[in-house]
């Protein structure tokens, strides 16, 4: 084994190695995966001088302990928390130089559930389908960390400009979340759809990387029977036979046959990733609008609107 390397000393409640995902193969039954929050996944890279994708560590809620076998350079960003080296307090959101052999302390989230951890060079797991992201649902590239495992890493590049300090959005005290209704919103009464835009819901504690699973009003559909399995994607917003919404997140399937009143905004998709469990949540609805292109010599086309975010 290389010196380039990272043994796991605690692995904390869950956690995983997350790049970009792997976005292209819904077809094939496989979800995107990814860091849940990708600004703080990729702030970490630029304050480790680590191109865009490189893999990173997510951790949930209570934080993880590492020791790098050689000099690197980490940064801690996401959720705020407590970092130390060998015990002594170190910066977040900032790179720090962790000597070999050193304890690099990840603590609990003081706010929000996730930290990301970026190292020089990056992880450097073998990718599967092109990303080095862990897929809890489907069970594709590394497995959830464990004490003692040990995590190669990648060689800096030197390449890419490292920053010294970036703004960091803190978790939110109450997410608000910019839907576009659709596409089965018309299966769901119309009492049912007023509450899910009027109406206060709560992240529930049974949220995962799978979906940001709802507390609060059920909402009563229109129809009955069931949907034929369709295509889900990222933050489709689906009601189970329990009327909760659940917001599909990473690593939400593929397919589906419940009906999917909304869509989340993507933009809005990282601060759901920190939402810890029993922050209020509201649904606003939103429309955007776009031109098509024009044919050369035809007048301006009439915008249309769509329920897509």
């Amino acid at each position: 084994m290389t010196d380039r390397a990272l043994a796991v000393v605690r692995a904390g409640a869950l956690t995983t190695v997350q790049d970009r995902g792997r976005p292209g193969h819904a077809h094939l039954g496989v979800p995107r995966s990814g860091a849940l929050d990708g600004p703080a996944a990729q702030l970490v890279n630029r304050l480790t001088g680590n191109p865009p994708g490189a893999a990173v560590l997510e951790t949930t809620l209570d934080g993880c302990a590492v020791r790098p076998r050689s000099d690197v350079t980490v940064a801690v960003a996401g959720a705020p928390c407590r970092v130390t080296v060998d015990g002594r307090p170190a910066a977040w959101a900032a790179p720090v130089r962790v000597p070999g052999g050193a304890l690099l302390d990840i603590g609990p989230a003081l706010s929000g559930v996730r930290a990301y951890v970026g190292v020089s060079g990056g992880i450097a797991v073998e990718p599967v389908l092109g990303s080095r992201s862990t897929d809890l649902l489907s069970g594709l590239g590394p497995v959830p960390l464990t004490d003692g495992t040990v995590l190669p890493l990648g060689r800096p590049t030197g390449v890419h400009a490292r920053v010294d300090v970036a703004p960091q959005p803190a978790p939110p005290a109450e997410l608000v979340l910019r839907v576009a209704l659709g596409p089965r919103e018309d299966w769901f009464t119309p009492e049912a759809v007023r509450a899910f835009v009027s109406r206060t819901y709560r992240v529930s504690p049974a949220s995962n990387r799978i979906g940001l699973r709802m507390d609060g009003p059920a909402l009563e559909r229109g129809r009955p029977g069931e949907l034929p399995s369709e295509g889900m994607v990222l933050g489709a917003v689906q009601v189970p036979p329990d009327g909760r919404p659940v917001v599909f997140l990473a690593d939400h399937p593929t397919t589906g046959g419940y009906p999917v009143i909304a869509v989340v905004h993507p933009a809005d998709l990282p601060a759901a990733a920190q939402a810890m469990p029993g922050t209020p949540v509201r649904f606003v609805p939103v429309r955007r609008r776009w031109a098509r292109p024009r044919r050369p010599g035809v007048g301006p086309r009439e915008p249309d609107r769509a329920c897509a975010p």
